[in-house]
């Protein structure tokens, strides 16, 4: 197994009025899955076609263990990339398409046969060696892109937005199949993906791209509930922020004394509470609210509240929500474990400008 580092990492496209990837430096440990999350526009593809060799940095450096790879060539880096469309040969077989690469590497035509009789299985494909692409469903074409990659044994696999082309209903079961066959053959993987839901689902770890930057790396509770800066607590969901100050346990605010969590930090912050651990009803931090508006999401139901003249929101179930209606005042709890202190100026240490707080909850 093998760990993908990269090491100040940059790249500008030619006529750019910005770099498309400013400095990265991330490591993908040995035999884990990584998700290269962020919004289009971001640089997660530029990032991987860095890895992949199919794009030469202007600084920085990819190593393969301790074994720099940014000068070698792609066919001689042990990377191997699934692109967002499968990009199979249609003239040829399935079976033809999967061991295309084996065949290009000069393996006998027993070991070839041996190793796609193999994957097909594990991609769930037997019986369809024969058949060409165009009589494969979108997500079948797929799994065949994943075994033309993964009979390679690369050391690190590469995928560029696999289920983005995928039905709704189908990208649950990609989804587990790419999780199962990383884990069964401990081939160190990075996936690129614009859907939150996906990257947490997937993957062992988390690396949020804003801007080109790397905001945030680490296990997907990290970024929902220890969020480094505002704009990746917006990322993924976030939408409760408070201007105060901490002082020996307390956040003084405009909400009045909050009772933070054990050793917060102290000075000007920013406090956030993530809409789901709003609680509706008596608890620490207890509050008086009342309520705005009622929105039914189907599994959840969003409520807006209006404390001391500040909007919060919290997400609850169907069934507590049922009987709320605009108007209604109810009590409301923070609880000190659920609250989470943000740097005051809307920046992180390593980062880049997030932006101000939102207007309504600003002290």
């Amino acid at each position: 197994m093998t760990t993908l580092s990269l090491h100040g990492l940059r790249k500008t496209y030619p006529g750019a009025g910005q770099a498309a990837v400013h400095g990265i430096d991330l490591t993908v440990e040995s035999g884990s899955l990584t998700a290269l999350l962020g919004p289009s526009g971001c640089g997660k593809t530029t990032t991987m076609k860095l890895i992949a060799g199919l794009l030469t940095p202007d600084a920085g450096e990819v190593r393969l263990d301790s074994a720099p790879i940014t000068t070698l060539p792609p066919e001689r880096r042990g990377v191997t990339m699934v692109f967002q469309n499968p990009l199979l040969f249609p003239h040829l077989t399935i079976t033809q398409n999967i061991g295309f690469g084996l065949r290009m590497r000069g393996l006998s035509p027993d070991r070839i046969e041996d190793s796609v009789a193999a994957m097909l299985a594990r991609v769930r494909l037997d019986g369809l060696g024969d058949r060409r692409p165009a009589a494969l469903s979108g997500g079948q074409q797929q799994r065949v892109a994943l075994a033309r990659a993964l009979v390679l044994q690369p050391k690190v696999l590469l995928l560029d937005e696999p289920l983005s082309n995928l039905d709704p209903s189908l990208r649950d079961e990609m989804r587990q199949l790419i999780r199962g066959l990383q884990q069964e053959t401990g081939i160190t993987t990075l996936v690129v993906t614009h859907d939150q839901a996906e990257a947490v689902a997937l993957a062992d770890r988390i690396a949020l791209m804003l801007d080109g930057r790397l905001a945030q790396h680490g296990p997907p509770q990290d970024l929902y509930r220890r969020p480094a800066s505002i704009a990746v607590a917006r990322f993924f969901g976030g939408v409760n922020f408070l201007a105060g100050k901490s002082q020996r346990g307390i956040f003084h605010s405009p909400l009045g004394p909050l009772t933070l969590p054990t050793g917060a930090p102290e000075g000007e912050r920013i406090l956030t509470l993530r809409p789901e651990a709003l609680h509706l009803g008596p608890g620490p931090n207890p509050r008086t609210a009342q309520v705005k508006a009622v929105t039914f999401l189907g599994t959840q139901n969003r409520i807006d509240l209006t404390v001391d003249g500040l909007l919060l929101q919290a997400l609850t179930t169907p069934d507590l929500a049922a009987g709320m209606a605009p108007g209604t005042s109810l009590t409301v709890s923070l609880p000190p474990e659920a609250l989470w202190l943000l740097p005051p100026d809307g920046t992180r240490g390593t980062g880049g400008p997030t932006g101000p707080v939102p207007p309504t909850l600003r002290a």
